[in-house]
């Protein structure tokens, strides 16, 4: 049998290709640096703002201190505090003996608002307070008001009729109470008489408070309790209030 002929092509050995170069791979590193320079740079700079903040706020430290110095005496100067003299003498107008046995004690907080010329023109003519009470109300009864007729004995009962009960104190405690706020209008001056007006307010709405609490009633209640206690001590073994 006869050989096939070879072609060509087919005698020709294959000639081995080098591989071509990756393009991807310096483009890859050269990002990975670039992200790692970002890093540094911004690492340093934090770094940097940190420190110069520090000595921003060590530096500005003495200026801060003078100004809180200087503005504290401003405000000594603009608000300074009161100086009270008392007329060294005193005038005793009244002694009066009392026989009063105080029951109950109420304190009321009440807020108070006392204004002028609140119209159109408030902002330039009016004034305007508001005022915070703190009071108190004290109760009992007056034994001085008892007369030999209202201490009977009557077999062995001590029969007793006490005077109605009645408000020996209601005023503010200036300790507590003040002036919460005030706006005086700009073409006039702040009325002197307006927080007296307040406060006399006060009073009247504290006392009335108690009152409608029902003071007068714990207080004779009380009175009864504690003075049946007290006779009970001293051999009365019978008491009726009348």
């Amino acid at each position: 049998m006869e050989e096939n002929e070879k072609s060509p092509l087919e005698t020709i050995p294959p000639v081995l290709t080098e591989a071509e170069p990756k393009t991807g791979s310096p483009l890859r590193t050269f990002l990975g640096v670039l992200a790692g320079l970002i890093l540094v740079l911004l690492l340093i700079v934090v770094l940097a703002f940190t420190f110069l903040s520090r000595q921003f706020d060590k530096a500005v430290q003495p200026i801060q201190e003078v100004n809180n110095r200087l503005s504290t005496q401003v405000s000594q100067f603009l608000h300074p505090t009161p100086t009270i003299l008392p007329d060294p003498v005193s005038i005793v107008r009244e002694v009066q003996s009392l026989a009063r046995l105080e029951t109950i004690q109420y304190s009321v907080e009440k807020v108070i608002t006392a204004e002028l010329n609140q119209g159109a023109f408030g902002s330039l003519f009016g004034d305007r307070l508001l005022f915070v009470a703190h009071g108190y109300v004290i109760a009992g009864v007056d034994l001085s008001k008892m007369t030999e007729d209202d201490l009977r004995i009557v077999g062995e009962t001590l029969r007793v009729k006490l005077p109605e009960a009645e408000v020996f104190v209601a005023t503010l405690d200036n300790d507590k109470s003040y002036v919460y706020d005030r706006d005086t209008g700009l073409l006039r001056r702040a009325d002197t008489q307006l927080e007296s007006a307040a406060r006399r307010a006060a009073e009247a709405e504290i006392l009335r408070t108690a009152t409608e609490d029902g003071i007068l009633a714990q207080a004779q209640t009380n009175a009864k309790t504690y003075l049946l206690s007290l006779l009970n001590s001293l051999g009365f073994s019978r008491v009726v209030f009348e």
